[in-house]
Protein backbone atom coordinates (compact mmCIF):
# COMPACT_ATOMS: atom_id res chain seq x y z
CA UNK A 1 0.00 0.00 0.00
CA UNK A 2 2.80 2.39 0.92
CA UNK A 3 4.68 1.54 -2.25
CA UNK A 4 1.57 2.25 -4.31
CA UNK A 5 1.12 5.70 -2.77
CA UNK A 6 4.75 6.58 -3.45
CA UNK A 7 4.53 5.38 -7.03
CA UNK A 8 1.28 7.26 -7.62
CA UNK A 9 1.38 10.44 -5.52
CA UNK A 10 -1.80 12.52 -5.42
CA UNK A 11 -1.89 15.17 -8.14
CA UNK A 12 -2.21 18.79 -7.10
CA UNK A 13 -4.82 20.95 -8.77
CA UNK A 14 -3.72 23.39 -11.41
CA UNK A 15 -3.57 27.03 -10.32
CA UNK A 16 -5.23 27.93 -13.62
CA UNK A 17 -8.28 25.72 -13.07
CA UNK A 18 -11.74 27.18 -13.52
CA UNK A 19 -12.86 29.56 -10.75
CA UNK A 20 -14.61 27.75 -7.90
CA UNK A 21 -17.14 30.35 -6.83
CA UNK A 22 -20.06 30.31 -4.44
CA UNK A 23 -22.32 32.69 -2.54
CA UNK A 24 -19.78 32.71 0.27
CA UNK A 25 -18.25 35.76 -1.35
CA UNK A 26 -21.18 37.80 -0.02
CA UNK A 27 -20.12 37.86 3.68
CA UNK A 28 -16.66 39.03 2.58
CA UNK A 29 -18.25 41.80 0.55
CA UNK A 30 -20.41 42.81 3.52
CA UNK A 31 -17.39 42.78 5.81
CA UNK A 32 -15.63 45.31 3.56
CA UNK A 33 -18.79 47.42 3.43
CA UNK A 34 -19.16 47.52 7.21
CA UNK A 35 -15.53 48.52 7.70
CA UNK A 36 -15.72 51.19 4.99
CA UNK A 37 -18.98 52.61 6.33
CA UNK A 38 -17.14 54.17 9.27
CA UNK A 39 -14.99 56.22 6.87
CA UNK A 40 -17.48 56.64 4.05
CA UNK A 41 -17.62 60.45 4.02
CA UNK A 42 -13.83 61.10 4.04
CA UNK A 43 -13.35 58.33 1.49
CA UNK A 44 -16.03 59.76 -0.79
CA UNK A 45 -14.64 63.29 -0.55
CA UNK A 46 -11.17 62.02 -1.39
CA UNK A 47 -12.42 60.08 -4.42
CA UNK A 48 -14.50 62.87 -5.94
CA UNK A 49 -12.21 65.83 -5.21
CA UNK A 50 -9.65 65.10 -7.94
CA UNK A 51 -12.09 64.39 -10.81
CA UNK A 52 -14.09 67.50 -9.92
CA UNK A 53 -10.92 69.58 -10.00
CA UNK A 54 -10.16 68.15 -13.46
CA UNK A 55 -13.68 69.04 -14.51
CA UNK A 56 -13.59 72.61 -13.21
CA UNK A 57 -10.04 73.40 -14.31
CA UNK A 58 -10.22 71.89 -17.79
CA UNK A 59 -13.96 71.97 -18.42
CA UNK A 60 -14.55 75.59 -17.54
CA UNK A 61 -10.99 76.91 -17.92
CA UNK A 62 -9.94 75.27 -21.18
CA UNK A 63 -13.56 75.02 -22.27
CA UNK A 64 -13.76 78.81 -22.39
CA UNK A 65 -10.89 78.77 -24.89
CA UNK A 66 -11.97 75.74 -26.90
CA UNK A 67 -15.69 76.42 -26.94
CA UNK A 68 -17.20 73.52 -28.85
CA UNK A 69 -15.62 70.50 -30.47
CA UNK A 70 -17.04 68.22 -33.11
CA UNK A 71 -17.98 64.65 -32.19
CA UNK A 72 -19.31 62.50 -35.05
CA UNK A 73 -20.16 65.61 -37.00
CA UNK A 74 -22.08 67.18 -34.11
CA UNK A 75 -20.83 70.28 -32.19
CA UNK A 76 -20.56 69.51 -28.47
CA UNK A 77 -19.63 71.90 -25.63
CA UNK A 78 -16.19 70.98 -24.33
CA UNK A 79 -17.46 70.76 -20.73
CA UNK A 80 -19.93 68.08 -21.83
CA UNK A 81 -17.25 66.25 -23.79
CA UNK A 82 -14.89 66.27 -20.81
CA UNK A 83 -17.56 65.29 -18.28
CA UNK A 84 -18.57 62.21 -20.26
CA UNK A 85 -14.96 61.02 -20.41
CA UNK A 86 -13.87 62.01 -16.92
CA UNK A 87 -16.63 60.01 -15.25
CA UNK A 88 -15.26 56.86 -16.93
CA UNK A 89 -11.78 57.88 -15.81
CA UNK A 90 -13.09 58.27 -12.26
CA UNK A 91 -14.55 54.76 -12.32
CA UNK A 92 -11.18 53.44 -13.52
CA UNK A 93 -9.19 55.24 -10.83
CA UNK A 94 -11.53 54.47 -7.94
CA UNK A 95 -11.73 50.76 -8.77
CA UNK A 96 -7.97 50.50 -9.35
CA UNK A 97 -7.06 52.24 -6.10
CA UNK A 98 -9.35 50.00 -4.03
CA UNK A 99 -8.22 46.79 -5.73
CA UNK A 100 -4.57 47.74 -5.29
CA UNK A 101 -3.84 49.61 -2.07
CA UNK A 102 -6.83 48.54 0.03
CA UNK A 103 -6.90 44.94 -1.19
CA UNK A 104 -3.13 44.63 -0.69
CA UNK A 105 -3.51 45.88 2.87
CA UNK A 106 -6.13 43.25 3.60
CA UNK A 107 -4.19 40.51 1.84
CA UNK A 108 -0.59 41.14 2.87
CA UNK A 109 -0.32 43.71 5.66
CA UNK A 110 -3.34 43.05 7.86
CA UNK A 111 -3.55 39.33 6.95
CA UNK A 112 -7.34 39.66 6.75
CA UNK A 113 -7.56 37.13 3.94
CA UNK A 114 -5.74 34.52 6.05
CA UNK A 115 -8.25 35.05 8.84
CA UNK A 116 -11.20 34.75 6.48
CA UNK A 117 -9.86 31.49 5.05
CA UNK A 118 -9.98 29.97 8.54
CA UNK A 119 -13.74 30.03 8.00
CA UNK A 120 -15.33 27.90 5.26
CA UNK A 121 -14.58 30.56 2.63
CA UNK A 122 -12.30 29.78 -0.29
CA UNK A 123 -9.66 32.04 -1.81
CA UNK A 124 -11.64 32.20 -5.07
CA UNK A 125 -14.60 33.71 -3.23
CA UNK A 126 -12.36 36.27 -1.53
CA UNK A 127 -10.89 37.43 -4.84
CA UNK A 128 -14.39 37.67 -6.33
CA UNK A 129 -15.58 39.68 -3.33
CA UNK A 130 -12.63 42.06 -3.64
CA UNK A 131 -13.32 42.60 -7.34
CA UNK A 132 -17.01 43.32 -6.78
CA UNK A 133 -16.32 45.49 -3.75
CA UNK A 134 -13.87 47.66 -5.69
CA UNK A 135 -16.44 47.97 -8.50
CA UNK A 136 -19.13 48.97 -5.99
CA UNK A 137 -16.92 51.68 -4.52
CA UNK A 138 -16.22 52.95 -8.02
CA UNK A 139 -19.95 53.06 -8.78
CA UNK A 140 -20.63 54.88 -5.50
CA UNK A 141 -17.98 57.44 -6.38
CA UNK A 142 -19.17 58.09 -9.94
CA UNK A 143 -22.75 58.37 -8.73
CA UNK A 144 -21.72 61.25 -6.47
CA UNK A 145 -19.78 62.86 -9.33
CA UNK A 146 -22.71 62.39 -11.67
CA UNK A 147 -24.94 64.13 -9.13
CA UNK A 148 -22.62 67.14 -9.16
CA UNK A 149 -22.63 67.17 -12.96
CA UNK A 150 -26.42 67.15 -12.99
CA UNK A 151 -26.48 69.99 -10.46
CA UNK A 152 -24.14 72.00 -12.70
CA UNK A 153 -26.50 71.42 -15.64
CA UNK A 154 -23.85 69.74 -17.79
CA UNK A 155 -26.33 67.14 -19.02
CA UNK A 156 -29.91 66.23 -18.19
CA UNK A 157 -30.31 63.36 -20.61
CA UNK A 158 -32.61 60.59 -19.28
CA UNK A 159 -30.34 58.13 -21.07
CA UNK A 160 -27.80 58.70 -18.30
CA UNK A 161 -29.67 56.04 -16.33
CA UNK A 162 -28.14 53.52 -18.71
CA UNK A 163 -24.67 54.76 -17.75
CA UNK A 164 -24.89 53.16 -14.29
CA UNK A 165 -24.61 49.51 -15.37
CA UNK A 166 -21.91 50.49 -17.87
CA UNK A 167 -19.89 52.27 -15.19
CA UNK A 168 -20.33 49.28 -12.89
CA UNK A 169 -18.89 47.14 -15.68
CA UNK A 170 -16.00 49.58 -16.03
CA UNK A 171 -15.34 49.22 -12.32
CA UNK A 172 -15.39 45.43 -12.56
CA UNK A 173 -13.00 45.47 -15.52
CA UNK A 174 -10.39 47.70 -13.93
CA UNK A 175 -10.67 46.10 -10.48
CA UNK A 176 -10.00 42.70 -12.08
CA UNK A 177 -6.98 44.12 -13.90
CA UNK A 178 -5.69 45.73 -10.71
CA UNK A 179 -5.99 42.46 -8.79
CA UNK A 180 -3.48 40.96 -11.21
CA UNK A 181 -0.87 43.44 -9.99
CA UNK A 182 -2.05 43.06 -6.43
CA UNK A 183 -1.15 39.37 -6.63
CA UNK A 184 2.35 40.22 -7.92
CA UNK A 185 3.15 43.10 -5.56
CA UNK A 186 5.72 42.83 -2.79
CA UNK A 187 4.94 46.27 -1.41
CA UNK A 188 2.98 49.45 -2.03
CA UNK A 189 5.76 50.97 -4.17
CA UNK A 190 5.04 48.39 -6.86
CA UNK A 191 1.72 50.05 -7.64
CA UNK A 192 3.47 53.23 -8.73
CA UNK A 193 4.56 51.42 -11.89
CA UNK A 194 0.98 50.42 -12.67
CA UNK A 195 -0.38 53.94 -12.23
CA UNK A 196 2.50 55.63 -14.05
CA UNK A 197 3.09 53.20 -16.89
CA UNK A 198 -0.47 52.05 -17.59
CA UNK A 199 -3.25 54.12 -16.03
CA UNK A 200 -1.80 57.53 -16.86
CA UNK A 201 -1.18 56.75 -20.58
CA UNK A 202 -4.61 55.12 -20.68
CA UNK A 203 -6.15 58.31 -19.35
CA UNK A 204 -4.59 60.46 -22.08
CA UNK A 205 -5.01 58.02 -24.98
CA UNK A 206 -8.64 57.02 -24.49
CA UNK A 207 -10.47 60.10 -25.66
CA UNK A 208 -11.14 61.60 -22.24
CA UNK A 209 -9.69 65.05 -22.95
CA UNK A 210 -9.76 65.23 -26.76
CA UNK A 211 -11.21 63.23 -29.68
CA UNK A 212 -9.26 60.16 -30.67
CA UNK A 213 -9.35 61.31 -34.29
CA UNK A 214 -6.80 63.99 -33.44
CA UNK A 215 -4.19 61.38 -32.50
CA UNK A 216 -1.65 59.96 -34.98
CA UNK A 217 -2.75 56.68 -36.62
CA UNK A 218 -0.37 54.63 -34.46
CA UNK A 219 -1.77 56.14 -31.27
CA UNK A 220 -5.32 55.57 -32.51
CA UNK A 221 -4.51 51.91 -33.08
CA UNK A 222 -3.12 51.67 -29.56
CA UNK A 223 -6.19 53.38 -28.14
CA UNK A 224 -8.41 50.71 -29.70
CA UNK A 225 -6.78 48.17 -27.37
CA UNK A 226 -7.36 50.19 -24.20
CA UNK A 227 -10.50 49.28 -22.22
CA UNK A 228 -11.10 52.88 -21.17
CA UNK A 229 -11.56 53.86 -24.83
CA UNK A 230 -14.45 51.42 -25.12
CA UNK A 231 -15.95 52.66 -21.85
CA UNK A 232 -15.87 56.25 -23.11
CA UNK A 233 -17.39 55.16 -26.44
CA UNK A 234 -20.33 53.69 -24.51
CA UNK A 235 -20.89 56.52 -22.01
CA UNK A 236 -20.24 59.69 -24.03
CA UNK A 237 -23.24 59.32 -26.39
CA UNK A 238 -25.53 58.93 -23.35
CA UNK A 239 -24.45 62.37 -22.13
CA UNK A 240 -25.34 63.69 -25.59
CA UNK A 241 -28.81 62.07 -25.35
CA UNK A 242 -27.87 59.45 -27.95
CA UNK A 243 -27.46 55.70 -27.90
CA UNK A 244 -23.91 54.45 -28.51
CA UNK A 245 -23.09 52.84 -31.81
CA UNK A 246 -21.44 49.41 -31.83
CA UNK A 247 -22.49 48.98 -28.20
CA UNK A 248 -22.22 45.19 -28.34
CA UNK A 249 -18.65 45.38 -29.61
CA UNK A 250 -17.51 47.86 -26.95
CA UNK A 251 -19.31 45.92 -24.23
CA UNK A 252 -17.79 42.64 -25.40
CA UNK A 253 -14.28 44.13 -25.19
CA UNK A 254 -14.87 45.19 -21.58
CA UNK A 255 -16.28 41.77 -20.69
CA UNK A 256 -13.29 40.04 -22.30
CA UNK A 257 -10.85 42.19 -20.34
CA UNK A 258 -12.76 41.49 -17.11
CA UNK A 259 -12.95 37.71 -17.59
CA UNK A 260 -9.33 37.25 -18.67
CA UNK A 261 -8.02 39.58 -15.95
CA UNK A 262 -10.06 37.90 -13.22
CA UNK A 263 -8.85 34.46 -14.27
CA UNK A 264 -5.25 35.66 -14.38
CA UNK A 265 -5.57 37.42 -11.01
CA UNK A 266 -7.08 34.28 -9.51
CA UNK A 267 -4.28 32.06 -10.81
CA UNK A 268 -1.56 34.40 -9.57
CA UNK A 269 -3.25 34.80 -6.19
CA UNK A 270 -3.51 31.00 -5.83
CA UNK A 271 0.20 30.81 -6.59
CA UNK A 272 0.95 33.42 -3.95
CA UNK A 273 -1.02 31.50 -1.33
CA UNK A 274 0.38 28.17 -2.45
CA UNK A 275 -2.95 26.73 -3.55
Amino acid sequence: MTTSLIANPPQTQSRWRAPQLSLRFWPVFLRNLLVWRKLAIPSLLGNIAEPLMWLVAFGYGMGALVGQITVDGQPVPYILFLASGSICMSAMNAASFEALYSAFSRMHVQKTWDGIMNAPVGLDDIVLAEMLWAAFKALFTVTAILGVMLALGISHSPKLLAAWPILLGVGITFSAMALVFNALAKGYDFFTYYFTLFLTPTMFLSGVFFPLQQLPPLAQGLADWLPLSHAVALVRPLFMDQWPSAALYHGAVLVAYAVVSFWLALGLTRKRFGQ
